[in-house]
């Protein structure tokens, strides 16, 4: 509706779900009144910050398109998800577990993060980095409990931050970075419950025989680019897996 003074909301302090997408807001102070707001969306807005006062019961918050450009301020001690889809954030430093205890999904797609490191909320399910520019891989190992890593349309080549330490990662989404070697994707034999992988339109998937390369070094999986492994090809690439072995030997 194109507001951009909202501190007539400041007297509905009981308000719990406010969604003021779509207008020209730069200010959320108003908000800060609303101590029972559980529920809060700014989309499309022209925020240049996510910094609010803290709000005691607010778990869900979208600052998607706006021109938010870090993570400063956030500091909600129920929020469990959080989503700054399409700003212009570099770092993802300004995050703190202490202040964001309860913090299970983080979605940053379409930002310009050039790495993982700093990225204090250790307690993810979810993180969501699809369409950075990531070029490496860094403290990752703190994440013991993250089950769902999107990285897609990144500018990784090289797979050497993961961790032992991430036992419950299942789900990871390679697509459309600079992997060309089955060696790095050797790395990924670190991650003991991975399930399912996504490297379609990595240079590596051009080689003969992709997919028995892959299963042959991560048999574990039961999906690769979305289709499920089928029980002959798991046979077939243990046959690669121990002609390998020997020849190594």
């Amino acid at each position: 509706r194109g507001l951009t003074d909202i501190s007539l909301l400041e007297r509905f302090i009981h308000l719990r779900y406010v969604d003021l997408s779509k207008n020209k807001l730069q200010d959320l102070s108003p908000l800060s009144s609303l101590t029972q707001l559980l529920w809060l969306k700014v989309d499309g807005n022209l925020l240049t910050s996510a910094s609010m006062q803290e709000l005691p019961y607010l778990q869900v918050i979208s600052f998607d398109r706006n021109h938010i450009k870090d993570l400063e301020g956030i500091t909600h001690p129920l929020l469990a998800n959080l989503s700054l889809k399409e700003n212009k954030i570099q770092t993802v430093l300004g995050l703190s577990q202490d202040q964001l205890c309860s913090l299970q999904v983080l979605e940053l797609r379409g930002n310009d993060i050039k790495t993982t490191a700093g990225l204090g909320v250790s307690k993810l399910k979810k993180l969501y980095l699809a369409q950075n520019t990531i070029s490496s891989l860094e403290g990752l190992e703190e994440f013991e409990q993250l089950e769902t890593l999107h990285l897609r349309d990144n500018k990784l080549e090289a797979l050497g931050g993961f961790s032992d330490s991430m036992k419950c990662l299942q789900y990871l989404n390679l697509r459309s970075n600079g992997i060309r070697s089955f060696q790095e994707v050797e790395k990924l034999q670190v991650l003991p419950v991975l399930q399912a992988l996504v490297l379609t339109d990595n240079p590596c998937t051009e080689e003969p025989d992709y997919r028995l390369q892959v299963l042959s070094r991560l048999p574990q999986l039961q999906r690769l680019d979305k289709d499920l492994i089928e029980e002959d090809e798991r046979e077939e690439a243990e046959q690669i897996r121990q002609a390998r072995l020997q020849k190594e030997k």
